[in-house]
């Protein structure tokens, strides 16, 4: 089942120029990292217990790529992520419920992360990520 909200991810044209923003606004800069099966760069800010997690895209072809090109250029909130403690397990319950899921088996995400996504048209337009520590 749920436990929190773990993040946020929003889409950035420029990692380096927003983590500097968001460092200005007074947050915490835990890490950057690149995800190559994903096609991104991250950068993991906390928030309280939550993060903010800043995605830029590093092939043109990449989710968040496409996310931008759709939002005229423009970044903005990707997703939101949910904290769960079975991946694997939150996967069938959500099927079982009639999810449509865009990944049907966990895979690695960032920082430590083991990640799924449920489609946004089973969730009301909205890309929800369910996520775990490894």
């Amino acid at each position: 089942m749920i436990k929190k909200i773990d993040h946020i991810g929003i889409a950035v044209t420029n990692l380096d120029e927003a983590v500097e923003t968001y460092k200005k606004l007074g947050m915490e800069l835990v890490g950057i990292e690149e995800v190559d099966d994903q096609k991104v760069r991250t950068a993991f800010f906390r928030v309280g217990e939550s993060y903010f997690e800043l995605l830029e895209a590093t092939d043109p072809r990449s989710a968040i790529a496409r996310y931008i090109d759709k939002n005229s250029g423009r970044g903005g909130i990707q997703h939101i992520a949910m904290q769960v403690d079975d991946v694997d397990a939150e996967i069938v319950r959500l099927k079982n419920e009639g999810f449509l899921l865009i990944d049907e088996q966990a895979r690695d995400g960032a920082h430590g992360n083991r990640i799924a996504f449920l489609h946004p048209k089973s969730t009301h337009g909205t890309l929800l990520e369910v996520c775990a520590k490894k």
